[in-house]
């Protein structure tokens, strides 16, 4: 059985989400470590971010 995995685009479009995402978190920082940390970590999650806060401009 072979498997054929076609999803390699996608991850790329994602790498390069999350190293937009952290350039842009660290960059909020205050350039202490543990606020790195929570920069870096914030950029892992920040669709949910942007879900919420659409839902809450739509008003649900």
């Amino acid at each position: 059985m072979q498997v054929v995995e076609k999803t390699g685009p996608w991850g790329f479009f994602f790498l390069l989400a999350y190293i937009g995402a952290a350039i842009y978190f660290v960059g909020q920082s205050g350039g202490g470590f543990w606020a790195v940390i929570l920069g870096l970590l914030q950029a892992m999650v920040w669709p949910v971010y942007l879900i919420f806060h659409a839902l809450e401009a739509v008003g649900a």
